[in-house]
């Protein structure tokens, strides 16, 4: 066998760059040389395009990372999403709000609206703008947010892991009201909201109207105080279409369910 010093440039070139991961160029290598010696390309042009389509890759390897790592249950895209569907969503306020001008004021978004209607759908295409645009973004469902802060709680460790929750620029809370949330689970959650009124932005997706929120947190003080915060700078969306879930069923089958 050949040792790889004695080997071809070439050989060595492709060993070099699959040592040091850069795939694209690798895979990119033959056609390049072919251009070169073909006068398709110079040698400058043909290292910037191939460079240019593995910076391309790295930060779509990064993105997609971040993504991961935000917690979301899925990707998304407002392009995704069925506005013929659900025509009570008002897409120019929602494009509005997929500009991220709201987080540069600390303002909320309140998405409200029956089980299957887009608003998790919603939450996280505007949270996937954010982490494109550099944000950190922090996607979690409500009753595992509560059982979370009741644990670091237990632990001695609630400051620190209020801290963690206030520091993402964009926090998305699902499914608010799903759940009933108990006495220590409402002031954990008014603890939170507090930490990030005015300081950052919070999208809430919900099945109850804020009329209903005492029923959630069975305090109607509680309730008021956290509906306060939140609203105070907010983005009120409110969908009442059916659910996409549904959709697809007879119509006698949607009325037995």
């Amino acid at each position: 066998m050949t040792a790889l010093g004695e080997s071809s440039p070439y050989m060595r070139a492709q060993a070099n760059l699959s040592e040091l991961k850069l795939d694209q160029i690798c895979a990119a290598m033959p056609d390049y040389i072919r251009m070169v010696a073909d006068g398709e390309r110079d040698f400058a042009q043909a290292i910037a395009e191939m460079t240019a389509s593995e910076v391309t890759a790295r930060r779509e390897r990064i993105m997609r990372q971040r993504i991961r790592s935000s917690g979301f249950p899925y990707a998304k895209t407002l392009a995704d999403f069925d506005w013929s569907f659900q025509p009570s969503v008002p897409r120019a306020k929602v494009e509005e709000l997929a500009t991220l001008r709201f987080m540069d004021g600390a303002e909320n978004v309140l998405l409200v609206g029956s089980p299957g209607v887009g608003k998790t759908h919603l939450a996280v295409a505007i949270g996937i703008e954010a982490v494109k645009a550099g944000r950190e973004v922090r996607f979690t469902d409500c009753a595992r947010l509560v059982d979370d802060l009741k644990d670091a709680s237990s632990r001695g460790i609630l400051e620190k892991r209020l801290k963690y929750y206030a520091h993402s620029k964009l926090m998305i809370i699902d499914e608010l009201g799903y759940l009933a949330i108990d006495e220590q689970g409402a002031n954990l959650m008014f603890q939170l909201i507090s930490t990030r009124y005015e300081k950052r932005s919070t999208i809430i997706t919900t099945n109850v109207g804020i009329g209903g929120w005492a029923n959630v947190f069975g305090d109607d003080v509680a309730a008021s105080a956290i509906a306060d915060r939140v609203c105070h700078h907010c983005t009120l969306i409110k969908i009442t279409g059916r659910s996409y879930r549904l959709k697809d069923l007879p119509a006698e089958r949607r009325k037995e369910d």
